[in-house]
């Protein structure tokens, strides 16, 4: 396939340039990955080829006023046409790994048996990824639940856990020889409480007991998929991947900011990070939702299989918080409902609002805080991974920004670029605290279908054109690129001022 990228000369030899190592710079460790994400439903499209079938997303999606412009992943990126020519792109920017997500719906069409075109694709993507000397890093669950296992009950039904147990096995039957990390599940919060209770994702159910349900069963599909992946290979590296929060009271001297923020903590963080490390649920968490019936889908020896070892933590994020028992006069406001019956995602903290702190914004409305990065990576390495031995990486951190491409499509995205900067720079400082983080994937790697968002939104690197599918490296791919083939990182505002370097000095994006 020709590729339809605009690349720039700098990424052929990008160690060449002499002006990269500054004095301003500090270094990355040699044994530190470096690479980008995605995932199945926001890149592939191809809705119904190779024999894929309808998720979750794809009747979501379909749904008047369920999404931004009424846009739909029926095509996406066409990485399902295009996956050599975006392999090529990542190793022309000198990426090591590359978190990607298998579909459920692609493999085991309506949650059934195999469909052997499914893994044909993903075989021939792991194959390419090795072949460029690029690592795979493979996670199994992102969100694209089969609608005909939604129809029987979705995630609050015990039997999507057994279903979710053949899909992996059929996955690792393939591709267990050539694929070495493995994550069960990305964002169980997402999928539980912005699926289940908020309405703001797919499925668009709004039920707080639905919610909870979700997040036992989706732990507990977790732990299983563990047991079966260990028992057949020792070696692997597995675990899941979460989203987080940094919750800090908006006034630490009042008791009822304080216990907001604790339920925010309890029900985003603790509810997967507890019985993961701990085999329990908190007990403060248990008190909050007690209304709700949620022990009643703890069965005896559920927490045993939750709590089966992993080797690393997946940590994704994105924003920290300031949480207030009141609501602001001026809201954050990062919902989407079209007209949509919505509410919080928190089945049991309608006391609980965000606080605008004067930090700067991305075009999400989310506060810019690598500082809580920094925070969160030592408190999960003090409380949970440490003790247990578990590696962590940040396997998701970027930004979304209204970026202004020129008359050739290049965007000189410097607010992405310094945002880049700073996190990492936030996730060395946890390394110099003495947090032994392996790794940092950006969000992601491509412009995208951003779930509620539609295609309004791009966390890209690369700017995609969805009119003509061209793929072209922003100013922030050209500066990872760089630190990447260096292993130095500048200083967030370094080169980025008034008066810098030209990103783009010999006017050459095209090949």
């Amino acid at each position: 396939m020709t590729s339809q990228t605009r690349t720039h000369p700098a990424l052929l030899v990008p160690s060449a340039a002499p002006d990269l190592v500054l004095a301003t710079s500090r270094p990355v460790p040699q044994d530190f990955v470096l690479g980008v994400a995605t995932a199945a439903y926001q890149i592939e499209g191809a809705r119904h080829e190779g024999g894929r079938t309808d998720s979750i997303w794809d009747t979501f999606s379909h749904t008047p006023g369920a999404v931004v412009g009424g846009d739909t992943g029926d095509v996406a990126c066409e990485h399902y046409h295009r996956y050599e020519a975006d392999v090529e792109l990542m190793r022309s920017l000198g990426m090591q790994s590359y978190r990607f997500s298998t579909s459920w719906d692609r493999i085991c069409p309506d949650g059934g048996p195999v469909n052997a075109r499914g893994l044909d694709f993903y075989e021939r993507l792991v194959d390419s990824l090795l072949a460029a000397g690029i690592a795979p890093w493979l996670t199994l669950y992102h969100w694209d639940l089969p609608q005909a296992l939604e129809d029987r009950g979705g995630w609050t039904s015990r039997e999507t856990v057994d279903r979710f147990v053949d899909y992996a096995l059929a996955v690792h039957d393939r591709l267990g020889d050539r694929v070495r990390t493995w994550t069960t599940l990305n964002e169980p919060f997402c999928s539980a409480f912005l699926g289940y209770t908020a309405g703001m994702h797919a499925p668009g159910r709004t039920s707080p007991a639905d919610g909870l349900a979700a997040a036992h069963h989706l732990l507990l599909a977790h732990g299983r998929v563990v047991q079966q992946l260990r028992a057949r290979d020792a070696d692997l590296e597995l675990g899941l991947t979460l989203n987080f929060t940094v919750a800090d009271p908006l006034d630490p001297s009042d008791p009822r900011d304080v216990d907001a923020a604790r339920r925010v903590d309890g029900q985003m963080n603790r509810i997967f990070l507890d019985p993961v490390f701990r085999g329990s649920y908190p007990a403060d968490l248990l008190d909050d939702v007690r209304h709700l019936g949620f022990e009643d889908h703890v069965h005896d020896g559920d927490l045993e299989v939750i709590a089966t070892p992993i080797d690393v933590l997946g940590v994704n994020y994105y924003n920290g918080e300031a949480i207030g028992h009141e609501p602001p006069a001026a809201a954050l406001d990062d919902s989407v409902n079209g007209g949509r019956t919505t509410r919080s995602p928190f089945p049991a903290a309608d006391d609980a609002h965000r606080h605008p702190r004067g930090l700067p914004l991305t075009a999400m409305d989310w506060e810019i805080q690598p500082d809580g990065l920094t925070r969160l990576l030592v408190r999960l390495q003090t409380e949970y991974a440490g003790p247990a031995g578990v590696a962590l990486h940040v396997t998701e951190n970027g930004a979304a920004f209204a970026d202004v491409p020129d008359d050739r499509g290049f965007v000189d995205d410097r607010d992405r670029t310094a945002y880049v900067r700073a996190h990492l720079g936030a996730v060395l400082d946890a390394v110099d605290a003495g947090v032994p983080v392996r790794g940092y994937f950006y969000w992601s790697l491509l412009d995208n279908f951003e779930w509620a968002w539609g295609y309004a939104k791009r966390f890209g690197i690369v700017r995609v054109d969805y009119d003509t599918q061209v793929r072209t490296p922003k100013a922030s791919a050209l500066d990872y690129a760089r630190i990447i083939a260096t292993r130095r990182l500048p200083t967030p505002w370094a080169e980025l001022t008034e008066g810098g370097p030209d990103p783009d000095p010999a006017g050459e994006r095209r090949r």
